[in-house]
């Protein structure tokens, strides 16, 4: 099958699909990211290939399953193949330990769930974007700028040549 490199992803990995739904139409009513939600890490692990921008993870995912991972074991394999994703931490969790230990391992951010949640999420992902925004200029930029150098040293070298050869 044939992987659409077009579609932008967000995958929202938790256990507790009511959350998952809630935060799935919240963000789609803001973004155009195609959203795909996961009960488990690991069912989110699998569709890798679909190369989401970002991964909103659940720190605790054994509710259903009780040997699933946990988000920091599900963060280190998501950046273990997919280093470039930004993975935000979803957590009822308010201790420092857990917001460090997902930070050490690749998070990009750690959100406790709460009544501020989703709006500080939609402000994280704004933030996500514009950083790929200005990196995409950036490369661009880069570009031009190399450009307009390798043809002014071809000016450079041509000139030299006419000089010498009226000589």
């Amino acid at each position: 099958m044939a992987i659409d490199q077009s579609t932008q992803y967000i995958f929202l990995v938790d256990d507790e699909p009511i959350q998952n739904e809630m935060l799935k139409d919240y963000l789609s009513e803001r973004f155009e990211y195609k959203i795909k939600t996961y009960d488990s890490g690991e069912g989110a692990v699998k569709d890798m290939q679909l190369n989401p921008q970002i991964i909103v993870l659940d720190y605790h995912l054994n509710a259903h399953l009780p040997n699933a991972q946990n988000g920091v074991e599900v963060l280190k394999s998501i950046k273990e193949m997919h280093p470039e994703a930004k993975v935000i931490m979803l957590s009822g969790q308010d201790k420092i330990e857990i917001a460090v230990d997902s930070m050490k391992y690749g998070a990009y951010d750690y959100v406790i769930k709460g009544e501020t949640a989703f709006s500080r999420m939609e402000n994280i992902i704004n933030n996500i974007d514009e950083l790929s925004n200005i990196k995409a200029a950036n490369k661009t930029y880069r570009a031009i700028i190399t450009s307009l150098i390798v043809g002014l040293i071809f000016i450079i070298l041509l000139s030299i040549f006419m000089v010498m050869r009226l000589r």
